[in-house]
């Protein structure tokens, strides 16, 4: 490069002025389109946030159930419009409290969910008639799934009237992020699996949450987050349709999760790529003619790994600059990252400085007033077509490769991910990437921000819990079900009827997940 060349974060070329050259051919009704009409580069709705603004739905979890239920009721009475939950790692990973491989991690990254019990703790006095909920839960969604869809019974809620989202995007852990227990294979029975539950007990409720956002967290670049996620994307409905789905039965509630990182008009141009190039997989490699099944819904998170434990303030204006991003690009909803997270789990005051930086630019910026304002900049349009050209070639490559299954099997994308966060480490050691406060502008002062505290006496009452639910329980009626859920693995069967069943007995997650592993094996990496 040479020292007046500027690049994005994806090697993207910027010239020093746009004048529309490179736009020569560019049919703006062809590529663009109306919002809300194909191919939804301009967005998903006609009106945009002039309708409704988007769902300021920020991430929470910690400690116990009911730690977690004040942290929720917090966010709710200062704005917050959806809940977002976080489990701790042994829940993710289908281990109990009480189990030995849980041990110093129950409630430190998440909250502990380990049967009926936990779940109507979490949900106490909530209206899940009213509120939507996200769940960032991968090999356990669906035991995660049936817990709320109980609880929601038990208030009266049925199914079909049940609004959220399990993010259930289980090739991703295999790319990126780690939390699997299956292989990949048992794992994908398991999504279509929920594919087909949801298209018959809870309608209204998303299946999945393809996420990107851990492909970036992992050091990937803008153009592979979108091109690896809608691989990922293309593999979950080749897998339900190969089960026998109708596709536009389930496509409908397929939807998106991406990050937000500071290099403005890449991240924007990124999104619109991304709806544009959904809408043409499902309408011409699928042959989708439901217009909701071409649609690409997503949610966004600010970036994690832009965040700087070195003079953390800095990262609200970090954030405010990807939630910037996330809203000109169009999300459907929003996590903003508390300042303070680069030391630990957001405190109340940096939860709610995150979440009033949502409500300044939804309320004051003006961004909401019109739809797609960026539409027709010649540097955003150019951007835009850059990243789907890339990102096709990407999609490309894992095609030749037998698809996304394949292609992680044999470690391509893990690969590419891998070369792109060296290559980034190293611009920052070389000082050709600036990080404010990281490699330029430091400073000597080492105060630290306050620091959100780790309750140990919360992680013991937790595992007591578990010790005496076991003990107190019919566990003949868990035997049984537990049981009926093996033979529904072994063959055939839809395993979550079984599995509701079991959970609805006071089987705990990890008792599910035991059986699961018994019948589907543990998945090592090679």
């Amino acid at each position: 490069m040479t020292s007046d060349e500027r690049r994005t974060d994806s090697g993207i070329v910027v010239q020093p002025v746009y004048d529309g050259s490179d736009l020569e051919g560019f049919d703006a009704t062809t590529e663009l389109g109306s919002p809300g009409q194909y191919p939804y580069t301009r967005g998903v709705q006609p009106t945009m946030y002039r309708g409704r603004l988007w769902t300021m739905r920020q991430y929470a979890g910690f400690g116990t159930a009911a730690a977690t239920n004040l942290r929720f009721k917090f966010l709710l009475e200062a704005g917050q419009t959806g809940l977002s939950c976080a489990f701790d790692l042994p829940t993710q990973m289908g281990y109990d409290a009480d189990h030995v491989r849980a041990e110093g991690e129950v409630g430190k990254v998440g909250v502990a969910i380990s049967s009926l019990e936990d779940m109507r703790d979490l949900l106490a006095d909530l209206p899940l008639d009213q509120v939507t909920t996200s769940m960032t839960i991968n090999a356990t969604a669906s035991t995660l799934l049936l817990l709320y869809q109980l609880v929601g019974e038990e208030q009266g809620v049925r199914g079909d009237q049940l609004r959220g989202t399990i993010q259930n995007d289980i090739l991703k852990e295999y790319v990126a992020r780690g939390t699997y227990i299956y292989p990949p294979r048992q794992s994908m029975r398991l999504v279509v699996d929920t594919f087909a539950y949801c298209a018959k007990e809870m309608t209204q409720w998303n299946t999945i949450s393809i996420s990107g956002y851990h492909i970036r967290e992992a050091g990937s670049t803008a153009v592979q987050e979108i091109a690896f996620t809608l691989a990922n994307g293309v593999a979950y409905v080749e897998a339900a349709l190969a089960a026998g789905l109708a596709l536009d039965d389930f496509a409908p509630r397929l939807s998106f999760f991406f990050n937000a990182h500071n290099n403005l008009f890449e991240e924007v141009a990124k999104y619109r790529a991304a709806r544009r190039l959904w809408a043409s997989i499902m309408r011409d490699r699928f042959g989708a003619t439901d217009a909701k099944s071409m649609t690409l819904r997503f949610h966004t998170q600010t970036g994690g790994s832009t965040l700087t434990a070195q003079q953390p303030e800095n990262n609200i204006v970090r954030t405010t600059i990807q939630a910037l991003a996330a809203t000109l690009g169009g999300t459907q909803s929003l996590h903003t990252n508390g300042f303070d997270e680069a030391l630990g789990l957001p405190t109340e005051r940096a939860a709610k400085l995150a979440l009033r930086t949502q409500q300044v630019l939804g309320y004051e910026s003006g961004i909401a007033d019109t739809v797609d304002p960026l539409a027709g900049s010649y540097y955003v349009e150019s951007l835009t077509n850059e990243v789907e050209r890339l990102t096709r070639k990407y999609i490309e490559a894992i095609d030749e490769r037998g698809g996304a299954v394949a292609a992680i099997e044999s470690h391509y994308m893990q690969d590419e991910i891998e070369s792109a966060a060296y290559e980034f480490a190293r611009r920052v050691d070389r000082g050709d990437k600036v990080v404010v406060g990281v490699n330029r502008f430091e400073e000597s002062d080492t105060t630290k921000a306050d620091v959100f505290p780790i309750d140990e006496e919360q992680q013991r009452a937790q595992i007591t819990r578990v010790k005496a639910l076991k003990m107190t329980r019919d566990n003949d009626a868990v035997r049984v079900a537990l049981e009926d859920l093996a033979n529904a693995a072994r063959g055939t069967q839809n395993v979550l009827y079984p599995m509701k069943t079991a959970l609805s007995s006071m089987a705990t997650l990890g008792e599910v997940a035991d059986v699961l592993r018994a019948e589907f094996g543990v998945y090592t990496p090679s």
